[in-house]
């Protein structure tokens, strides 16, 4: 299995309408994740570096979206997201 340090494997979280909702409704969290992350690892992490209990994780490949530059066409890059249920109680505070 391919080990990856947990500090890499959460880039940011993610602070959208849908994602504070998320967070008060349901206890769920957004993040963005490393592409070669998996399920087990994303949960591992979260629980490691924020120190609470995760029920499930979903996960999601975000295709690239063509840009313009100048007179060329270029693309941004593919992404993962993560949406991370935590237990009952337990909550993390992202500034939002």
């Amino acid at each position: 299995m391919y080990h990856m340090n947990k500090y890499r494997i959460i880039k940011r979280p993610l602070r959208t309408e849908k994602s504070v909702a998320d967070g008060e409704k349901t206890n769920a969290y957004h993040f963005e994740v490393d592409l070669k992350a998996n399920k087990i690892q994303i949960k591992e992490a979260i629980e490691k570096s924020f120190n609470v209990k995760v029920l499930d994780v979903r996960t999601q490949v975000k295709k690239g979206k063509t840009r313009r530059v100048r007179f060329e066409l270029g693309r941004t890059k593919n992404w993962k997201k993560a949406v991370v249920r935590l237990k009952e109680g337990n909550t993390i505070d992202l500034g939002y």
